[in-house]
């Protein structure tokens, strides 16, 4: 019965021995896996540094300086005088020129050389196809450049009259006023762009409207390039006309509309 006592209990020493043992093995992975809470360290805060509106302008004033510095450095408007290299030709120079278009005029190129030279190069037809696509290309990037990285930055700076105005009617009524704008040359087109980036229009109305409303002062002004070899033509002069007439309009409605927009 001792032999029996014993083995019981040595028995019973043994399997709390083997339980205590299996206990600290089963807490042994729980102890290693709590987790470890991280403070936030020097690459968030420059992550918040990076993407803050201020920073995002900053990159937009060097992505267009470095634009403009380009343009200055080949200056495209040699198109006019050297004619384009005759290696490229074809469909694929018409789209060459339309994508060189639209890059461009982020850069503040003015467009009316731009139209000219694509009538010059390519004839009324092909130029006007080149021309309305980098018109509308351009301005797509121009939109989302200003829309990205300018936005939320200049938003709360838009404290003038003029300024509160304009905002609010890019904001409120996008397609009309950018078509308005668009129809009536007077506002440089760069300036509407970034002006319409910084209101709450639309994506697509903003294309829209660009691209209804340029064509009668694209089509104009590529028609009197490919015909200025030939100034006492028809087309010529109507084209001429096209040119000033809403020119002139857009004055005229500019003029009558400053007191309306300094009394709101």
């Amino acid at each position: 019965m001792l032999d029996d006592a014993t083995t019981r209990s040595g028995g019973t020493a043994k399997a709390s021995s083997r339980a205590a043992a299996t206990e600290l093995a089963v807490a042994a992975p729980a102890a290693v896996t709590v987790p470890v809470p991280v403070p936030a360290g020097f690459a968030a805060r420059c992550t918040r540094t990076l993407l803050s509106p201020w920073s995002r302008l900053s990159l937009l004033l060097v992505l267009l300086a470095a634009a403009a510095s380009s343009v200055l450095l080949f200056e495209p408007q040699k198109l006019l005088a050297n004619g384009w290299p005759p290696h490229v030709a074809g469909p694929a120079a018409v789209v060459l020129f339309a994508v060189a278009y639209g890059l461009i005029t982020v850069a503040f190129v003015p467009r009316p050389l731009l139209n000219l030279a694509a009538g010059a190069l390519f004839g009324s037809e092909w130029g006007i196809g080149a021309a309305m696509a980098g018109t509308v290309l351009g301005a797509g990037i121009a939109f989302g450049l200003g829309r990205l990285l300018g936005q939320e930055a200049l938003r709360p700076l838009l404290r003038g009259r003029l300024l509160k105005a304009a905002d609010g009617q890019f904001s409120r009524h996008g397609f009309r006023s950018m078509l308005a704008v668009r129809l009536f040359p007077g506002v440089p087109f760069w300036a509407a762009n970034y002006a319409a980036a910084v209101s709450r229009m639309g994506y697509v109305p903003f294309l829209l409207a660009t691209a209804i409303g340029s064509i009668p002062n694209v089509a104009a002004y590529v028609v009197a390039g490919a015909r200025a070899s030939t100034p006492t033509s028809p087309a010529f002069l109507i084209a001429l006309a096209c040119i000033a007439l809403p020119a002139l309009a857009g004055a005229v409605v500019a003029w009558r509309k400053r007191h309306h927009l300094r009394g709101r």
